[in-house]
């Protein structure tokens, strides 16, 4: 897991790489690129099965990963055994609570790739996590913070309760096939919480059924929010953009929020 929960994600780690939405997301390349720019070593806050981290360690750059969930640490270091040994040396994987952590050195980038703060509900758990990665920061160094921007038009009237599918069926190595839909259980307005429940319907090689649901709360942040919560904790914003081709916030409807602030320090 990727926030502050117990290990959700036991159940569904090993699928998560086979997702399709996952597997063909278009920010790896942005996130490589900011971790070349920066250099070693980086860390990657909420780094899940290594998604952004392997690619990052393949492009010659040290990286540490931190992430709360067991079942998700456990799979990332499997697929680092199919990686060359020069990439292994370049990962250190930690398990830690993102909203406090005491890592014993600093990076001159930090990064916390796909919505993983967006599992922290509440605004104490948002600032004790930024906090935590401030301390971890070189002086003016970086932090990328990935957030999705809310769309008004799904917040009003996406129906609760409904599933949706999410694409076509996706096959495993093992020969199990699995579909996956989503479905909001329930959307507080007032703590701006949506309960979101990932629901993959998994066929075995020997025909057995099988139902596995992933629920989670999450937190969603508006701009000037999050801005704020930046500049409580101790940044400034220096770019937002809308896409990770780097498109400027606003140019797409609803885009990203994607965040680069720099740590700042007393005049």
């Amino acid at each position: 897991m990727r926030g502050p929960q117990a290990d959700e994600y036991g159940l569904v780690a090993d699928l998560y790489d086979h997702v399709g939405v996952y597997r063909n997301r278009p920010d790896v390349g942005f996130f490589v690129d900011a971790a070349r720019n920066a250099g070693s070593p980086v860390l990657e806050v909420g780094c899940g099965t290594g998604r952004v981290l392997i690619p990052t360690a393949r492009a010659g750059i040290d990286i540490v990963g931190l992430d709360l969930s067991p079942s998700m640490l456990t799979e990332c270091r499997r697929r680092l055994q199919d990686e060359p040994a020069g990439v292994r040396a370049r990962v250190e994987l930690i398990q830690a609570d993102m909203r406090r952590f005491d890592l014993g050195r600093v990076f001159p980038l930090a990064t916390i790739p796909f919505r993983p703060f967006q599992h922290l509900v509440t605004v104490e758990d948002q600032l004790s996590c930024l906090g935590s990665i401030s301390r971890h920061l070189t002086p003016e160094g970086t932090l990328i913070l990935d957030l999705f921007n809310p769309s008004l038009d799904a917040l009003a009237n996406r129906p609760v309760g409904q599933e949706v599918e999410e694409g076509p069926e996706f096959s495993l190595p093992d020969g199990r096939r699995v579909a996956r839909s989503h479905r909001v259980v329930s959307h507080d307005r007032f703590a701006q919480v949506n309960h979101v429940e990932l629901i993959y319907q998994v066929t075995h090689p020997d025909g057995r059924a099988e139902r596995l649901v992933h629920g989670f709360p999450m937190r969603y942040l508006f701009r000037f929010e999050a801005e704020h919560l930046l500049a409580r904790a101790g940044f400034r914003v220096v770019h937002l953009y809308g896409g990770y081709d780097k498109s400027a916030y606003g140019t797409t409807y609803p885009g990203e929020l994607i965040f680069v602030a720099v740590k700042d320090t007393p005049a």
